[in-house]
């Protein structure tokens, strides 16, 4: 049964990262650990997203001149991020550094998904403090989509910059977290056991994602991003909550039940106004 669920998981997180360009960890992560501890499944993903976050990257390559420099910054806080969340690994339970994550994150991307957006002026000031939030977050939890995608989206990045940005960061903190793991010892048989298990929903969700994307008007890219990350933020919160014996069964699930909702009417909202179905590219007249 519980091959049979990653396998299913993997397949749907891999359609949503070859769309999106990130996704894969935030929606396996949740549903996985059901079934296997961090220990297992944190080595095992990190391997799996070096391989996805250089396809994305490749698939984007020609936008990486139009990013790189922008996002270096967030490089170099990254790789102390990545040191010091491998450390935290042994001190740490992973839950509460998700629910701090998750608490502050969950606002700021349900107005974003509202269509409110407020570029940061001193980008490169916040670049360094972010990557090392980042580089934690993601080396403890496999996890760094909703906040990246946060970001990028509030700068107005348009959509392949998002994507080659994406795959620049991801890549990066992917491969700084397999080095890392090595270093510590957190590799371990029962991880690579898994990896075969994952690998067909990739050859295959990936490409089709990727394929569905191309044909999305950008707005609507951007306002599915956010909707995507209010779900997933919403759903991880639900759960940590529960993890932690911070709220009972019944508040998680009207937590998430109100973010679906909102997230629901935010969509349906934007939809209304634009008023021409606004999913697919418009062809030109």
């Amino acid at each position: 049964m519980d091959t049979v669920v990653l396998v299913l998981i993997t397949f749907v997180a891999a359609t949503v990262n070859g769309a999106l360009g990130y996704g894969f960890s935030s929606i396996t992560v949740p549903v996985a650990l059901v079934f296997y501890t961090n220990r297992i499944l944190n080595p095992a993903l990190v391997l799996v997203e070096l391989v996805i976050n250089a396809y994305v990257l490749f698939v984007n390559r020609k936008s990486i001149p139009n990013v790189f420099w922008r996002v270096a910054p967030i490089l170099g806080g990254l790789a102390v991020g990545v040191a010091v969340g491998s450390y935290l690994l042994f001190l740490v339970q992973p839950a509460w550094i998700k629910f701090v994550t998750y608490f502050f994150l969950l606002p700021l991307i349900l107005l974003q998904a509202a269509g409110i957006r407020k570029p940061i002026r001193a980008e490169k000031a916040i670049a360094v403090p972010f990557g090392l939030g980042l580089g934690t977050l993601y080396s403890v939890t496999t996890i760094s989509g909703p906040p990246l995608a946060l970001l990028f989206n509030n700068q107005g990045y348009p959509k392949q910059d998002f994507r080659a940005a994406l795959g620049i960061i991801r890549l990066a903190e992917s491969s700084l977290t397999a080095i890392a793991y090595g270093f510590i010892g957190f590799y371990s048989a029962g991880s690579m056991e898994i990896i075969p298990y994952i690998i067909p929903s990739i050859i295959i969700g990936i490409p089709l994602g990727t394929y569905v994307i191309r044909l999305m008007d950008p707005e609507t890219f951007r306002r599915i991003c956010m909707a995507f990350d209010g779900l997933i933020v919403g759903f991880g919160l639900s759960r940590v909550l529960g993890e932690l014996d911070l709220a009972s069964q019944v508040t998680t699930y009207g937590i998430l039940s109100i973010v679906i909702l909102i997230n629901g009417y935010l969509l349906y909202r934007f939809f209304r106004d634009r008023g021409d179905g606004g999913i697919l590219k418009q062809p030109p007249p």
